[in-house]
This record gives C-alpha cells, sequence and structure tokens, in this order.
C-alpha cells in the first residue's frame, strides 16, 4: 500500500448476520452496524472520508464462507477499483476464516484498498497490525468451530430424546409448536402410497398410477410467503418417502434411529413388507435378474491398463446395443493409457464363454486343472460328466442363470492388445460341478480364498480389437484370412447396390445425370460420384464383399477414395 491516498476516500460499509431471525424488524442488526460504521467514517470527515451509498448487507450468511452475495459484490467492486477503503463493525463481520482473509488481503494490496473495523483499532499497513489481525481473526474461527460444535452437539442429544429438530415437513405432519403432528388427511395419503407401492412392485409404476390420481407433495409456504409443492412426485421423491423412518415413528441421525415423540403414520407390518420389497428389488437389480439381456461379465471384465469395463448401452431404431466400456486415464498418463475402449458385449461374452466351453469339454485339461482339488476316479467321472451336461445345457438356460455360473468361477477377464486372460476360481469351478463336495468340504473361507488364489486357472484367447468404420469387434486369431467369414458390413453392401442401380440408369436413360439421382436419394453430387464408384469393383470382390468374406477392416471410405480402375490393382490394394 505505499501508492499515494487519494483526496477522497471512498468508504464501503460491509455489514453481516449469521441468522435471519430479526432481519424482519423496521431497525435490526445490520442497520445498527451500518450507523456505527457510518458514525465512524463522519467523524474522519476531515481526512477525505466518503460514505458510499451502495449497501453491501448480507442478512442469513455465515462467515465461515465466501459465498455471499454482498461480499461478491463488494468484491467485484473492489476489482473494478470503485472503493477505497472498507469499513466494518468487527472484523468477523467480514469473515472467520484465516483462509478467507488471505485471500482478501491479496486483493486489497493489488488494488490498494485498506480496511477499518470501529470496534477494533489495528493498522493493517504493519506487520504488528496485521499479526494482530491474524490473532483476532484465529479466535473469531475458534469460536465458530466451537459453536458449530456445541450445536452439532445439541441435535444429536435432541434427536436421541426423540425430538424433531426443524427442516421440511414431511408429507402427513404438520409442524406445531416445532413438534411434529399427524395431519389426517396426509397421512392418509402416506398410508396409500405404501400400499400402492406393494401393489405394483416397482417405484416407476407408483409414479405414474399417483400421476394419474393426481396424487401430489405436500404443499408448504415459507416465511416469505413463497409457495412450493403440490407438484407431481419425482421418483427420488418416492423413494426417501418409502424408506423415511419418521413414519413409523423414529427420528433419525446420521446412520442411527430413535424413538420420536410423534405418533407413526405407517404400522410396522406394512413398514417391513415394503422394506422387504425394496431390498428385494435392489438385489434383482444387482443381480440382473429382471434384464432381458444381463451383462454377464459385470465386475469381472477389465483392460490391458487394469481399468474396469462397465456395462453400457444405447437404442437405435428401437434395438439395443450392448457395451463393456472403460473410462478415460488420468492426464498424465500416455495418450495409450488415457484412450477409452468399447468393446461390443455380445462378441467380448460369446469369446468367454466359447472359451470356457472348450475347456469344459476338453477332459484331459480339466482334470489336469483341478488336480490339486483331491478328486478321486468317482469324481472326475461325475466332473467330466458334469461339465459335458454343462454346456449342452447352457443355449436353453435362463440369462439368470449363466450370470449366476459366470460370476461364481470367473475371477477376472483382461482384454490386453492382443490376447483376451480368462482367470477361473479353480475352487469354485470344482464346486459349481460337484456341489455335493461343497457341504463335505472342512475348508473355512479364509483357507479357501488363499487356496483359491494360488490355483487360478487362466485361459488365454488369441484375440484383439480392430475398428472397422465407426465399429469397434473383437478380432480372433485366424479370423483375418479370406478364408475365415466376417460379418457382412451393410454400409458396403448399400453403396454397391447403390452404385450398380445408378450406374445402369446413367447408360441406359439418355436424359438422366447423375445429379438428377443424386437429388432424387437425398444426397450432394460429391457422395454422388464416390459411390458411382463402386459400379468398377472386380466381380469377385462383389461377391466376397455380399458374402462378408471381406479383409477386416475395409470400410466405405477406404474401398472409394482413389478407387485403381484395373481389377487386379484393387485385388492387391485391398487384399482379395
Amino acid at each position: 500500500m505505499a501508492n499515494e491516498r487519494p483526496s477522497t476516500l471512498r468508504c464501503a460499509i460491509y455489514t453481516r448476520k449469521s441468522s435471519e431471525e430479526g432481519l424482519e424488524q423496521s431497525f435490526n442488526s445490520l442497520d445498527a452496524q451500518r450507523e456505527a460504521c457510518e458514525a465512524y467514517i463522519l467523524s474522519q470527515r476531515h481526512e477525505g472520508w466518503l460514505t458510499l451509498d451502495t449497501r453491501y448487507d448480507d442478512g442469513g450468511f455465515s462467515g465461515g464462507s465466501m459465498a455471499r452475495p454482498a461480499l461478491q459484490a463488494l468484491m467485484q467492486d473492489i476489482e473494478a477499483g470503485k472503493i477505497d477503503s472498507i469499513v466494518v463493525y468487527k472484523v468477523d463481520r467480514l469473515t472467520r476464516a484465516l483462509s478467507d482473509f488471505a485471500k482478501m488481503v491479496d486483493l486489497f494490496d493489488a488494488k490498494n484498498v485498506s480496511f477499518v473495523s470501529v470496534t477494533q483499532q489495528f493498522n493493517t499497513t504493519t506487520s504488528m497490525g496485521r499479526l494482530t489481525l491474524n490473532v483476532l481473526l484465529s479466535f473469531a474461527q475458534f469460536e465458530r468451530e466451537v459453536t458449530g460444535e456445541r450445536i452439532r452437539d445439541k441435535i444429536a442429544a435432541s434427536k436421541k430424546k426423540g425430538m424433531w429438530m426443524g427442516g421440511r415437513v414431511p408429507v402427513g405432519y404438520d409442524a406445531v409448536e416445532r413438534k411434529l403432528i399427524v395431519n389426517p388427511v396426509e397421512a392418509m395419503h402416506v398410508v396409500h402410497i405404501f400400499e400402492q407401492y406393494l401393489a405394483l412392485g416397482c417405484v416407476a409404476k407408483l409414479k405414474a398410477e399417483l400421476d394419474l390420481q393426481k396424487n401430489f407433495s405436500k404443499i408448504r409456504i415459507s416465511r416469505t410467503g413463497k409457495t412450493s409443492g403440490g407438484q407431481p412426485y419425482s421418483r427420488g421423491a418416492l423413494y426417501e418417502l418409502l424408506q423415511n423412518r419418521l413414519y413409523i415413528g423414529d427420528t433419525m441421525h446420521r446412520d442411527r434411529h430413535y424413538p420420536g415423540e410423534h405418533a407413526a403414520i405407517i404400522p410396522m407390518p406394512l413398514w417391513d413388507k415394503v422394506q422387504a420389497k425394496m431390498q428385494d428389488n435392489v438385489q434383482g437389480h444387482r443381480s440382473g435378474s429382471r434384464a432381458k439381456e444381463p451383462s454377464l461379465l459385470v465386475g469381472m471384465a477389465y483392460d490391458g491398463h487394469d481399468r474396469r469395463l462397465t456395462p453400457s448401452h444405447t437404442v437405435k431404431r428401437g434395438k439395443r446395443y450392448r457395451y463393456y466400456v472403460s473410462h478415460p486415464g488420468c492426464a498424465n498418463a500416455t495418450s495409450a493409457d488415457r484412450r477409452a475402449v468399447r468393446i461390443p458385449a455380445q462378441d467380448l461374452e460369446n469369446v468367454v464363454i466359447t472359451r470356457i466351453h472348450l475347456f469344459l469339454t476338453s477332459h484331459q485339461t480339466l482334470l489336469d486343472a483341478l488336480a490339486s482339488n483331491g478328486l478321486d476316479a468317482n469324481d472326475q467321472n461325475t466332473l467330466m460328466q458334469a461339465a459335458c451336461k454343462h454346456v449342452e445345457a447352457w443355449p436353453a438356460a435362463a440369462p439368470t442363470t449363466r450370470r449366476q455360473f459366470l460370476q461364481a468361477i470367473v475371477k477376472r477377464v483382461t482384454v490386453k492388445d492382443e490376447t483376451i486372460d480368462i482367470t477361473l476360481n479353480s475352487s469354485s469351478l470344482r464346486d459349481a460341478l460337484l456341489p455335493m463336495r461343497t457341504v463335505t468340504s472342512n475348508c473355512v473361507f479364509g483357507q479357501e480364498e488363499s487356496r483359491t488364489s494360488e490355483n487360478a486357472i487362466v485361459l488365454t484367447v488369441d484375440a484383439r480389437l480392430a475398428r472397422c468404420g465407426l465399429e469397434v469387434r473383437l478380432i480372433l486369431a485366424g479370423e483375418e484370412t479370406k478364408d475365415k467369414p466376417s460379418r457382412i458390413s451393410q454400409s458396403l453392401v448399400k453403396a454397391i447396390a447403390r452404385g450398380r442401380s445408378w450406374y445402369e440408369q446413367l447408360i441406359s436413360l439418355e436424359k438422366v445425370k447423375l445429379t438428377d439421382l443424386a437429388a432424387a436419394s437425398g444426397v450432394n453430387d460429391r457422395y454422388a460420384s464416390r459411390i458411382l464408384r463402386s459400379a468398377f469393383l472386380a466381380p469377385d470382390i462383389v461377391e466376397a464383399i455380399l458374402d462378408g468374406r471381406q479383409p477386416t477392416g475395409i470400410t466405405l471410405d477406404k474401398m472409394l477414395d482413389d478407387l485403381p480402375l484395373g481389377w487386379a490393382k484393387q485385388r492387391q490394394r485391398f487384399g482379395f
């Protein structure tokens, strides 16, 4: 603050009150603070001090945060150079946090702004003055923290006694003298909601039914006269209502509940049934028992950078496409680590299931892998028969059964650049195929886990991820040769059909132009000229594309960009 002070010192008065209590009075705490500050500024009129007309009043805001409207406006005006000095009644009116004060001082120094506390004399231009101010603020922050602890302790003790400590009044009750009193009409609606949930079985159907019945949320009127509520329930609000223990006469404090002073609305038998149903729905969602196409490898699949592959899906033209998706790595990772991976779920699941079934039907390999489990001759025969029966029954098995089996035996599926590693739990596999041995097993859980880690079975599949146009698919070893069938590319087939049709029309009809054909198809001339090139593909290339035998990686853009007219050059370029 070495710059010379102006002859007129523009002073901004900042006032604050932590609570809203008493602000409705004609002369409140904010007015009293401002009056004291104005009187102080008036006493310094001979020094050129001048009170700014702009009011910076924060009523009902804590000093522990800078998220205060008037304070933010004050800081903006300081940035704009509209203020030379800040006058407060006490320092803790400005802030009660040392960290916030440090930020303010930096701004004050940068803009050559000083500040004055009417009731506390100190000079912030000296090191001793700053030390004094820091000590005062330390005590202010300590006082705020101690007050917060006292309030929290009081709330906890009150809730243990069953007292309602305020907040939004739940539907079914009215607040009378700080106590919850049952509202008979609303209580009937609450009971109806619980009963309807049991009858319908899920919150989505419950919401639809309540909307049809025009059973809306509780209408509330704030102290300022603002009306809220009276709107359709959201699903989140219904979940909260159905799990609110206030309705059985309890009060909640964090994760504990205590008998409350208020009367219950929901009888315990109805409450227990609703909670059991909700828990059943949660378990059904997690296990995928209600899904038509559950993600079989959820929680087990990872990419080569040890990032979990989570299920995702998109819907296009009414069809659901499932994927396993990894999330990009951190900013300081390599470019390869940061790149996200999206794998078609059906492809990955088919590869894993096929490899496991191959392992189960390879009897000697299966027995060698489970040799450490101490199987006698009878167990070995039973094991091989059970493995074959399992593979045979797989196509007709329910999705839930498939998922449960894979969740039981598969520890991890790792999709690397060139391979897919499938790690099986040998003990769980044995128990799944020989369930009777599970009952007679003497090993405890901890021992089972340690043995499992030592006897893990790793199955490897040679496969890699390949991008075909906008799609990503798994390419198994040997699939890239032209003797192995690939999936038919609809974009290539459609382009060839359209190109040959246009070519035949151009040579058979004299007055037809390519621009006319493009306009009729809703495409531009440049795109039409590219598609027309497909009419000049070699016949064997066309036949391979129609059969889905084209080499992997051929896309429409690669095929049509600079297409050679010679058939031999086409075959050489595309690998036919």
